[in-house]
């Protein structure tokens, strides 16, 4: 396919640039490029260009997208539709507090719901992505220790299936990364929590459910050890998805938490954002939240700050866009339609997983939550086909392949998320498209070397890619 540069034909021009109505001005000229190359395209060529670019791209309102741990479900449009009304979508973010009492109240209402749902005591909003919440959550656990004269808890907790996103925040805070192993149920192993807890732990980083779509039994356990050794409890919410409005954070021992808005709360996920990864947490900690705060007064709301706060961390007050989607999703699903939710998602993963457990067995017999993890280890070792065989020869079938490889502790591991919003009909197909790469696997395995076969990109070297990426044109 042609980029938009070699269509260009000199000449053709799709915009007519009104004349300005302002005074010009000359700018130095150091600051000015010598020269601006952009395609001359017609208006029918532009819309023709990226129509033809959109087809070859896949989401969530093309067909079913399984990527486990990243809650791709879809969306209801109808909440794009009140994000996108003048008066949300036209504020601006110097506007005086005065004039934009409905927005803040939105910011204000936000986190009043989100507090309730994960059982803390005082939520941000301002972190614009999960990681960015993961970061702006360990500088409250910095600000909290140094507060309490405690400044040698330098080490962060990590278990072994963790997402890469929770040591990296981690280092980036400025702590060490202690790693702790699984036990032979995949949960937290107790005994090498003991091991590595003391003086100097600063928190634990735990997932629950876990990566590996497992509901952590020893949590309360697990979070006494942690607290009896002085150090916090940090609830990664990336799976909130399968436990909202069943079982809250705060209530299994949790002193913080951040959530992703763009994956549970009705915001589309990926294509680079916009996301929103808020912070909540217990009143102990509330004091280090980051500047500015919304204060609700007699009188309306206003801007506020605290003197013990570890900052700004974001230009602003975030993306307001996706808090709007985010209280309408609430307030139109309720307690009840939360909770159903969650329990949809749970039941959907494990229809699926047992729809195919008989070809494509789990990597645990225990009933998962939201997602599973297959190990495609045995169909490898008797016919070569992988796990990434498999997964390419999805994209053939119209189904977005599963994560691929992760969580590193399970051997050709392949991650499956429905999510609640896939009916019964989809999971059927899909496990018939499974069943079938199986066959073929044991058939005619170099059909699955060579997959996809249908798709705009092929088989791209991926450890070429990722070694030596061509970023441009």
């Amino acid at each position: 396919m042609q980029t938009v540069f070699e269509k260009s034909v000199k000449g053709k021009r799709g915009v007519t640039i009104a004349p300005a109505e302002v005074e010009k001005y000359d700018f130095n000229e150091k600051y000015l490029r010598d020269e601006l190359v952009l395609p001359e395209l017609a208006e029918v060529d532009v819309v023709r260009h990226y129509t033809a670019l959109s087809k070859r791209a896949f989401g969530v309102d093309d067909g079913f997208y399984p990527l486990g741990s990243c809650t791709m479900k879809y969306n209801p449009k109808l909440h794009e539709e009140i994000a996108a009304m003048k008066g949300f979508a036209d504020a601006h973010p110097l506007t005086r507090a005065d004039k934009v009492q409905g927005s803040l109240a939105v910011i204000d209402t936000l986190s009043a719901y989100l507090a309730g749902i994960t059982g803390m005591d005082a939520v941000t909003l301002q972190p614009c992505a999960g990681a960015h919440g993961e970061y702006t959550a360990l500088l409250l656990v910095a600000a909290y220790h140094k507060s309490r004269g405690q400044s040698g808890r330098n080490k962060i907790i990590v278990p072994d299936s963790a997402h890469g996103t929770n040591p990296a925040s981690a280092a980036m805070a400025g702590f060490e990364v202690v790693s702790v192993k699984s036990d032979a149920d995949k949960g937290v192993d107790i005994e090498d929590l003991k091991r590595v807890v003391g003086d100097d732990t600063a928190a634990l980083m735990l997932t629950n459910p876990t990566t590996l779509g497992l509901f952590e039994k020893n949590i309360i356990e697990i979070a006494e050890i942690v607290h009896n050794a002085g150090g916090l409890m940090y609830y990664d919410g990336a799976n909130l998805n399968a436990v909202m409005g069943v079982v809250r954070p705060g209530d299994m021992g949790f002193d913080l938490v951040h959530l992703n808005l763009h994956k549970t709360f009705s915001t589309p996920h990926g294509g680079g954002g916009p996301g929103s990864g808020p912070v909540g947490c217990k009143a102990p900690l509330a004091k280090f939240l980051p500047n500015p705060r919304v204060i609700r007064t007699d009188k309306g709301f206003r801007y506020g700050t605290g003197k013990n706060s570890v900052g700004k961390v974001s230009s602003f007050y975030g993306n307001f866009g996706v808090y709007v989607k985010a209280l309408a999703y609430i307030v139109t699903l309720g307690g009840v339609g939360l909770r159903a939710s969650a329990e949809t998602a749970v039941l959907n993963a494990n229809y699926l997983r047992e729809k195919i457990a008989c070809f494509y067995p789990a990597d645990n017999d225990r009933p998962c939550m939201h997602e599973f993890v297959l190990s495609m280890k045995k169909l490898k070792d008797e016919t070569g086909v992988s796990a990434i065989d498999v997964a390419k020869a999805m994209i053939d079938e119209g189904i977005h392949p599963p994560t691929m490889y992760f969580p590193l502790i399970v051997e050709e591991a392949l991650m499956f998320e429905p999510t609640e919003t896939e009916s019964k009909e989809t999971l059927d197909h899909v496990a018939d498209v499974l069943r079938g790469i199986i066959e073929r696997a044991y058939t005619d395995p170099e059909s699955l070397h060579s997959a996809p076969h249908n798709a705009a990109i092929r088989r791209p070297d991926e450890v070429k890619a990722a070694r030596n990426p061509v970023v441009r044109e």
